[in-house]
């Protein structure tokens, strides 16, 4: 597992940390993280959707046994069986994948969300 993106405290890892574990701690440390694997277009298209709105996240690039370990997705996320990655979570709940993260945006939910769990200041 490796970092790409660090916004704030740093934290720390443990590699003796099952992987599960990890994942659950670090989606418990930050306000909004993304979990992604390398070179994901869709990873870099919901940074700029955050970027753009004033949050920069966490962003973990997971290998791909790592990728297996991620929480599954809502149920509403229609496109969550084709793979598991990217994912982004805020405030320690999965909101899916681009698509979601896009439709909660264009609901007007986003901002808000992202004001409740400290990730943005209005």
């Amino acid at each position: 597992m490796s970092t790409t993106a660090i916004s704030g405290a740093g934290f720390s890892i443990d590699e003796e940390e099952p992987t599960e574990a990890r994942i659950r701690r670090l989606i418990s440390e930050h306000p909004v993280i993304i979990f992604s694997r390398s070179s994901c277009c869709m990873c870099h298209v919901m940074k700029k959707l955050l970027a753009t709105i004033g949050v920069h996240p966490t962003v973990i690039e997971l290998d791909d046994h790592e990728v297996a370990s991620l929480p599954p997705p809502p149920a509403h996320d229609s496109l969550s069986s084709r793979s598991p990655a990217p994912a982004v979570f805020i405030g320690g709940t999965c909101v899916g994948s681009l698509e979601s993260l896009v439709a909660l945006h264009l609901s007007g939910h986003l901002v808000r969300k992202l004001v409740e769990v400290g990730a943005l200041w209005v």
